[in-house]
């Protein structure tokens, strides 16, 4: 558990999310989202801003920072307008790549900055892309792996514990948690719903070459719970609903909403489930 919280008042702490113009990929493939991490990095060494959690998807990031010497906006401003002459150059096209402005919300406390910062960690999961531990695009491997070019490490730790290593174990099963505090995030269109999401499942199983019987099996665990995310997150069931669709019990699809390759055991006592 983190330490007990303080008012952040020293400089302004944000949650940013910047999406692509009219819900388009801007981040086509891993050189994109490379060529972004550079645009940070830059940014970051001139002082403007200070990182404390980021996440790269196909058609918007998640940004948690501390403003530097300049603004928030000025800021945003020029990390958009660099990776999108980037963009528009190398694909030869002209006009926006990212929708509107960004949005923003405050940040004034350690316990909120920590939730945020778990929430961004999360946001491929929540997608069902990828994994906490293993999505290459967010900044938990960078706290994972001690890279401390980007992001501010030795603060967010030091929130745990003033011991680095102590610090480390806490961070990384806080992220583990089950997210309660709501953030901004895309508004997406639900894709599937009774009328197609049993024909869906179906498709699904069979590319996979596994029954829904087999589903259940250890073996198909990865497979299970990026369709449980999946079903999740394209649709407006609830839990209740994809156990019953896919004959697994509400814990199940509970547990697959977080992943379960935790380190140190997964948390949650299941409140925010939807009956």
């Amino acid at each position: 558990m983190p330490r007990a919280a303080r008012i952040l008042n020293d400089k302004q702490v944000y949650h940013i999310m910047l999406r692509g113009n009219n819900k388009e990929s801007i981040f086509k493939n891993d050189a994109d989202k490379e060529r972004l991490i550079e645009v940070l990095k830059q940014k970051k060494e001139l002082g403007e801003y200070y990182l404390y959690a980021y996440s790269i998807m196909d058609n918007h990031i998640h940004l948690v920072l501390k403003e530097g010497y300049d603004s928030l906006s000025r800021t945003m401003k020029r990390v958009g307008i660099s990776y999108a002459q980037y963009f528009n150059k190398k694909y030869k096209r002209v006009g926006h790549v990212f929708q509107d402005r960004y949005k923003s919300e405050n940040i004034d406390t350690e316990s909120y900055l920590l939730a945020a910062i778990r929430y961004v960690h999360q946001n491929p999961v929540k997608a069902g892309i990828g994994k906490i531990d293993t999505y290459p695009w967010s900044s938990f491997k960078d706290f994972v792996n001690k890279v401390d070019c980007l992001v501010e490490i030795d603060e967010v730790l030091g929130m745990f514990s003033e011991d680095k290593e102590r610090g480390l174990s806490a961070f990384i099963a806080f992220n583990y948690q089950e997210q309660v505090e709501k953030f901004i995030d895309i508004e997406e269109d639900k894709e599937l719903n009774g009328d197609n999401i049993q024909g869906y499942v179906d498709n699904y199983l069979k590319e996979k070459c596994i029954s829904l019987k087999e589903l259940k099996d250890g073996k198909n665990k990865d497979i299970r719970e990026s369709l449980i995310n999946i079903l999740i997150n394209k649709s407006d069931l609830s839990k209740r609903d994809i156990a019953e669709i896919l004959r697994v019990n509400r814990e199940t699809v509970r547990i697959a909403g977080l992943s379960t390759n935790c380190y140190g055991g997964c948390h949650g006592d299941g409140s925010g489930d939807k009956a």
